[in-house]
């Protein structure tokens, strides 16, 4: 995807997603986290569904073997997290209007956590339940078109997006979202074209790599890329070998970094911390390589 098709992307998910908050009533704050929650688990689906049928192929070969294997165990080396049915982006896509949405989106915000810890507490749930209005028609009765409307809207997202386009995306939301609460945002991304030389000039092929100000996690996912690209010019089909670990002192940031490096198939730990006091790896001879941009702003 190039950047005026990235840049057009975002104007067109924003322009909707904000007519629809207008229209709706909502306050931005009540309205931008169920938003980011949907952005992750389209991304998370578009993810998953390259995969999808290799994971269902061996699920159902293994049936005819003594070692029957758990079709999550599957998912979990293939695409790094499962996705159970009624958390797919498709199924919640495909409920009739009439049906409570929010509460399906909750329980597949639910369902993720519970194959994949590391993303406990990461995922909005209870908040899907402000996309819950009033019918016009008929006051007693609940209306679920909002929920099912932002499903539509974010459908759009191309199967082809990478998993470095959701991190560009969601940082464009958060800002969008600041700015339209009159707020000045506060964090700062290192752009792309300097995170690609970095880890060029570096190399992390296989390893442990580890940036102290991690942010959303942007140099994670370029070090992906990075290995990918490189295995797939040494024909190299071995597991990735590559762990990453991060801190930043937000931990609405840390939440976004955790969901970054699931839909990139990465392995880590990010934590909360604030790297100029902290330490919270004990990372002294720790890691193969750290890769870092200092928090100038802080």
């Amino acid at each position: 995807m190039t950047q005026e098709q990235l840049k057009e992307l975002e104007d067109n998910l924003w322009s909707a997603a904000d007519k629809l908050r207008a229209e709706s009533g909502l306050k931005p704050s009540q309205y931008s986290i169920p938003v980011l929650g949907l952005i992750f688990l389209r991304f998370a689906s578009i993810r998953y569904n390259r995969v999808k049928s290799e994971i269902i192929a061996e699920f159902e070969q293994s049936k005819n073997t003594r070692n029957v294997k758990k079709i999550e165990d599957i998912a979990l080396l293939k695409c790094g997290f499962y996705l159970p049915e009624k958390a797919e982006y498709d199924y919640l896509l495909n409920l009739p209007e009439a049906e409570n949405i929010p509460k399906r989106i909750k329980e597949a915000m639910e369902l993720i956590e519970e194959y994949k810890p590391e993303l406990e507490g990461c995922l909005p749930k209870d908040e899907y339940f402000e996309l819950i209005l009033q019918n016009k028609d008929n006051p007693e009765q609940k209306d679920y078109s909002l929920a099912k409307t932002l499903l539509k809207t974010f459908k759009d997202i191309p199967e082809d997006a990478t998993g470095d386009v959701f991190g560009k995306v969601y940082e464009f939301f958060l800002g969008a979202f600041a700015m339209s609460e009159g707020q000045g945002g506060g964090d700062f991304y290192t752009p792309t074209s300097v995170v690609k030389l970095m880890v060029e000039i570096i190399e992390p092929y296989s390893g442990t790599i580890y940036d102290p100000a991690c942010g959303s996690g942007g140099m994670f996912v370029q070090s992906s890329s990075f290995v990918d690209k490189k295995r797939a010019e040494l024909n190299d089909t071995d597991t990735k070998d590559l762990t990453v670990y991060g801190n930043t002192k937000d931990m609405e940031t840390v939440k976004i970094a955790r969901m970054n490096i699931v839909v990139n198939g990465l392995r880590g730990q990010i934590v909360k911390a604030n790297t100029y006091y902290e330490d919270p790896f004990d990372c002294y001879q720790k890691f193969d390589y750290v890769l870092a941009n200092p928090p100038f702003n802080v």
